[in-house]
């Protein structure tokens, strides 16, 4: 069979923008850490020398490095002038934290996967898996910063009022339990949004239970919110009016038993609310740019944690169906909806 010229070429001008991204990568995040992109989006046009200068940075580097920038489109820059700038679109993305379209936590957690890669090789050989914790540390803030965006657009304006009665009752009061909180972005959140309720973030990372405390204090709700070093199966505390899984049911170990510990420590009004990457029943619906970024994540970090537990690895993409069977059928939940479908997410909404 002959080679498609066109076809050839076509692949390869992926290849290449792919290849190109890739090597970026890095460079977007020492960007990040050195606070270039804010610098640049506070001060407008300016040139490496100058700009060098306010950053506090070598200038040589920092030359090769607009360039790189501007060659991705990720900086703009003027040849008359001599200068570079972010545009307005440019900072929303890059530069400003509480932009919906913030994406430095991405580049961060595709930084972790880089250095995880001679490991995750092996891991392909003899089918063991990466723990969580055994990831590196950059990945860790790399997911609260990557949720973030979606979590303030979507989670109080949105996913809590499409269940039915729970933004009346952590409105009233309620206790609510959020599972594999992280950091503790999505537990802070919701605290400050309802005063009269109490919040309780559990994840089995004591480093990112150290760092949601520190979260909570900072944002003043420290004394309604509390976080403690538990795993999805035996969280402890009594009846909750609200369980919360935010973009983690598909990581755990054991998924079912994190169900029916769930329904165990519900009220018996109580709601459990399950936040999943949105994804088609069939695989061919998810071979989009999205699915592309949800399978290579769930690649490199989801399958190998769950894998090192002995997990079933449901992976990103785990599909409604397949939850349904680990909500109602394998969870003994009654019932389980989705009472919410937004662009990257599905919200799922259980009742024991």
């Amino acid at each position: 069979m002959g080679i498609d010229e066109a076809k050839l070429g076509e692949l390869m001008g992926r290849l290449v923008g792919d290849l190109g991204a890739v090597a970026a990568a890095p460079l977007v995040v020492i960007g990040d850490r050195l606070g270039l992109y804010k610098t640049m989006a506070a001060a407008g046009p300016m040139t490496p020398e100058a700009l060098a200068a306010r950053a506090g940075v070598n200038e040589r580097y920092l030359r090769e490095w607009l360039n790189s920038q501007a060659a991705g489109g990720y900086v703009t820059y003027d040849a008359g002038a001599g200068t570079y700038c972010l545009t307005e679109e440019q900072a929303a993305a890059l530069a400003v934290e509480d932009s919906p379209a913030f994406v430095q936590g991405g580049f961060q957690c595709a930084v972790a996967m880089y250095a995880a890669l001679d490991r995750l090789e092996r891991s392909f050989r003899t089918g063991d898996g990466i723990p969580w914790g055994e990831q590196h540390p950059c990945l860790f803030e790399g997911t609260f910063r990557f949720f973030r965006p979606a979590y303030m657009a979507s989670l109080l304006s949105e996913w809590i009022p499409s269940l039915d009665g729970v933004q009346q009752k952590l409105e009233r009061g309620g206790t609510v339990a959020d599972v594999g909180c992280g950091q503790g972005f999505s537990t802070v959140l919701m605290a400050k949004a309802f005063p009269a309720s109490r919040f309780v973030g559990f994840d089995s990372h004591a480093g990112s239970i150290e760092a949601a405390r520190r979260w909570a204090e900072r944002e003043g709700v420290g004394e309604r919110v509390s976080f403690e070093v538990a795993r999805s199966t035996d969280f402890p505390g009594g009846r909750f009016d609200l369980v919360a899984h935010f973009d983690c049911l598909h990581d755990m170990e054991d998924p079912a038993g994190a169900a029916r510990h769930a329904r165990k420590r519900l009220a018996s009004d109580g709601t459990w609310m399950i936040i999943e990457p949105m994804a088609g029943d069939h695989p061919e619906e998810n071979h989009n740019p999205i699915g592309r970024v949800f399978y290579s994540a769930s690649t490199q970090i989801c399958v190998p944690h769950s894998l090192s537990q002995g997990g079933p690895a449901l992976g990103v993409q785990a599909r409604e169906a397949r939850l349904r069977r680990v909500v109602v059928d394998e969870g003994g939940f009654s019932s389980m909806r989705v009472a919410h479908r937004a662009p990257f997410n599905l919200i799922l909404e259980a009742r024991p």
